[in-house]
């Protein structure tokens, strides 16, 4: 509520948003308030309704990512080119505490990006240097009634938890400034290895298809700058929200500098010659099947596409009905996890194994991806 006002004030074009998860009997109402706010203002606005909790797992996780996901959609929809987020200075600094008791590294420990870019959207977060109390201090100052959210007083949930102990920190000097003064220096230190891990992407990484080639120079790489380029090649060959916590990383790393063949997170890590190539693992997509026109494991397939067509791994059975494979130059397991083209049992198209010369195949997640690190937390 702060943040609209601030932005009105500022003279800028804005549209609202409400996410309404149905978790509490007066979500309609209160998106319904936001919105005669909003009239007031005359500010155009939209409640987005989210039904997707099935009651497993993280609620909160669940409710941020689908919170994000409507959000993208409504804002391509309507045309907007940036999203702003209200995160204020004190979850920045919960986030940095809940996080550190979970052990997490720097990348968890770095303070909350300021700006990315996610799903064709820029997000911003104006806000996190601004505290809880001075946003309430807006409002108090413009007499604006705003809601407070009753789930933020249960102590089940981990953020309420960080809070309360915040409170009792605060007289050794740690205070929610200083926690995110901290995670902002953690932040610029992050900065700086993405940097250096951005130029061995450079130097290193190739791009073959689906597949990836780190090369030779790899094992020369700083431990943590080899682990940063690890994870990179993950997240781009097999498309996730998380990429695997540090001790599979380190596994991982370890077998590779050891000459050996690994798996992890459905990828396929092979040492070469030239190098280590990795390519998604075939088991790994093996079930799984998408209708024609829509994406697959981080695959578009462009073609003359006809009704009941759908897209799966092309497996060994599809690669035996493509005679010219091998002058891909392509390795075997990479081709057996490209996407193909079906119709019933007979294979139409995969583009990878030059079959089907009518069809293309693209990465969604383009090359650069690879080689210039995208802040997303």
């Amino acid at each position: 509520m702060a943040m609209l006002y601030l932005a009105v004030d500022a003279g800028l074009q804005v549209q609202a948003v409400t996410v309404d998860h149905g978790l509490r009997a007066e979500s309609a109402d209160e998106a319904a308030m936001v919105a005669r706010v909003c009239a007031g203002l005359g500010v155009a606005h939209a409640t987005l309704p989210w039904q997707g909790w099935d009651h497993k797992g993280n609620l909160q996780d669940h409710a941020r990512r689908a919170r994000r996901r409507l959000i993208a959609e409504w804002a391509r929809q309507v045309g907007c080119a940036a999203v702003a987020l209200a995160h204020s200075q004190d979850d920045l600094a919960e986030t940095f505490l809940m996080r550190l008791a979970r052990g997490a590294g720097l990348d968890g420990l770095s303070a909350m990006s300021a700006r990315w870019t996610e799903g064709g959207i820029a997000w911003h977060r104006p806000l996190l240097t601004v505290s809880r109390a001075e946003l309430r201090g807006v409002l108090t100052a413009k007499a604006v009634v705003w809601v407070d959210d009753p789930s933020n007083a249960l102590d089940r949930f981990d953020r309420v938890k960080a809070r309360k102990a915040l409170q009792v920190l605060a007289p050794l000097g740690l205070s929610s400034p200083r926690l995110a003064d901290v995670a902002r220096h953690l932040g610029d230190a992050r900065a700086a290895l993405d940097s250096v891990t951005d130029t061995a992407a450079q130097a290193l990484l190739q791009i073959d298809g689906g597949a990836v080639l780190i090369g030779s120079g790899f094992a020369r790489l700083p431990d943590e700058v080899q682990r940063r380029l690890l994870l990179r090649v993950l997240l781009w060959v097999a498309p996730t929200d998380y990429g695997p916590r540090g001790p599979a990383l380190l596994r991982l790393r370890q077998a590779l500098l050891a000459g050996k063949a690994a798996t992890l997170a459905g990828c396929r890590f092979v040492p070469t010659r030239d190098g280590i190539v990795i390519c998604r693992e075939a088991k790994a997509v093996a079930g799984l099947v998408a209708p024609v026109g829509q994406a697959w494991d981080g695959w578009q397939l462009c073609g003359p596409a006809a009704p009941g067509q759908t897209i799966r791994a092309l497996g060994a059975e599809g690669l035996a009905q493509c005679p010219d494979w091998r002058a891909t130059g392509r390795p075997r397991a990479a081709l057996l996890a490209s996407p193909s083209v079906w119709q019933d049992a007979r294979l139409i198209a995969a583009p990878l194994a030059q079959f089907g010369p009518e069809w293309r195949a693209s990465r969604i997640l383009p090359p650069e991806a690879l080689i210039h690190c995208a802040l997303s937390h």
